[in-house]
């Protein structure tokens, strides 16, 4: 990976950051040495019916991560369906780590209960703002950070989707078709910075713990999330470390030779 300035390690931008997956991946990415700069919204939003992370929750994962590794640590709270904030959050990188590495685009939040041409129209605009539109503001954020390494590049961006970005699922049509949506974006993307040195990969999930997931239960009107691990090969459901671990692979030097995949870590759901 290029160095920021100063020496240090790489510089990764990872929305979401606050809890869950995003929170494993930004602990992860700073066992391996990586500067950070956490994103999250910190805040609720009405078109959702579960409550979202607080700016504390996203303090204490920074410190956890100061704690792991050896690189600055910084936080933004941001809307990523708000440009100016997620190009403030590169701007950030830039001037107080030195540049951009690795773009992870993590933040993305569920809501459902109808059928397709039931869904509210708000629910509409919140799946497809926070969970498409919201990864292709961070692309237009960073790239240019990105590109402005120099050869040769190591530049790295990392979705996290969902299994339901390569199956359908009932009652979660406007969920499924942001993250369809996520996949048709980053394989665009691997396909015009290929020849820039630059890679770009999904990682799909399937049943994770995490706050998203007991949602994903109440669409349902299951007991508890755990019932959810029927749906997986390996019949539990999986730890967001688990998927942490398959970002940061994508997010090294390991991956050079992977661009445009969609790598499903989900105990086996989607291959039925």
């Amino acid at each position: 990976m290029s160095s920021p300035a100063g020496g240090g390690g790489p510089v990764a931008l990872v929305t979401g950051a606050a809890r869950g997956i995003g929170a494993a991946v930004s602990v992860r990415l700073a066992r391996e040495g990586f500067s950070l700069v956490l994103f999250d919204r910190c805040a609720d939003d009405e078109a959702l019916a579960y409550a979202l992370a607080r700016e504390a929750d996203l303090e204490a994962v920074a410190e956890r991560c100061r704690r792991s590794g050896a690189g600055p640590v910084l936080t933004v709270v941001g809307d990523v369906r708000r440009q100016e904030a997620l190009d403030g959050a590169v701007a950030l990188a830039r001037s107080d780590l030195g540049g951009l590495d690795v773009a992870v685009a993590v933040a993305g939040a569920i809501a459902g209960g109808t059928p397709s041409w039931e869904v509210p129209e708000a629910t509409w605009e919140a799946m497809i703002g926070i969970n498409a539109t919201g990864v292709w503001r961070l692309v237009r954020a960073a790239v240019p950070e990105l590109l402005a390494r120099p050869r040769p590049r190591r530049g790295r961006i990392v979705a996290v989707a969902s299994a339901g970005a390569v199956v359908g699922l009932p009652q979660l049509s406007a969920y499924v078709a942001a993250k369809h949506a996520v996949v048709g974006l980053i394989r665009s993307l691997a396909a015009e910075l290929g020849p820039e040195g630059v890679t770009a990969n999904v990682v799909a999930p399937g049943s994770t713990r995490t706050e998203m997931l007991t949602a994903s239960a109440a669409v349902y009107g299951l007991a508890a999330p755990d019932e959810f691990a029927v749906h997986h090969l390996d019949p539990r459901l999986l730890d967001p470390e688990e998927i942490a671990e398959a970002v940061c692979f994508l997010a090294g030097p390991a991956s050079s030779g992977v661009t445009g995949a969609v790598l499903p870590v989900d105990a086996g759901m989607t291959s039925r």
